[in-house]
């Protein structure tokens, strides 16, 4: 990472920052202090999330963080830097041992051992991050959990749409209907659009 910009080595610095808030500190409020005043998140298989500043907190605070098993590994593989702006591919590893409402809403706990690719796009604005994308392939996840068939697998289809309008819209311009998880099911919540027009 020595032959990073200054500017890169700051976007990489919060990341780390954030990062370390979720997976060790598990503070909600730490990982917000990263990010900038109208953030979002958007997990795009099961199509959870939130959009500004309460309903990431809430998203991290009660859906999240506290579903996160207790050996759960995430190894970096590669990160790949923009203008503004990091994507991350990682391995993930755990044993699915809780109610997983930000990944798996409304899949009981199998017991069962998961290992799959995740990919983290990460958006900055003024050294802090903006937004997230957070892909994986569902299909890999649900297969090792011997529930395939399960209607999660079908709930990332308006992914791609709500992914369009999030990436389109100007900041604070729209709001859109996104799905979801509260406890244990799939539950349908208005998400206020945040960010600029995505770059390729």
């Amino acid at each position: 990472m020595n032959d990073l910009t200054p500017h890169h080595q700051t976007m990489l610095a919060t990341w780390q920052k954030h990062t370390h808030a979720e997976f060790v500190l598990k503070d909600p409020d730490a990982a917000l202090a990263t990010m900038t005043e109208n953030p979002y998140v958007f997990c795009i298989p099961p199509g959870t999330g939130g959009v500004g500043r309460t309903d990431v907190h809430d998203f991290y605070a009660y859906q999240f963080l506290p579903s996160i098993p207790p050996d759960f590994e995430l190894s970096s593989l590669s990160q790949t830097f923009g203008t503004d702006r990091i994507v991350e591919e990682f391995v993930v590893r755990f044993t699915h041992t809780l109610d997983m409402v930000w990944m798996l809403p409304g899949v009981a706990p199998t017991g069962r051992k998961v290992e799959f690719v995740l990919v983290g796009i990460v958006q900055f604005q003024a050294g802090k991050v903006a937004w997230e994308h957070i892909h994986w392939d569902q299909a890999t996840v649900l297969s090792q959990l011997g529930v395939l068939d399960h209607p999660l697998a079908a709930a990332g289809v308006g992914s791609a749409a709500q992914l369009l309008k999030l990436s389109a819209a100007p900041m604070g311009a729209e709001s859109f209907g996104a799905q979801t998880s509260r406890a244990n099911s799939m539950s349908s919540r208005r998400f206020s659009s945040t960010a600029g027009r995505t770059r390729s």
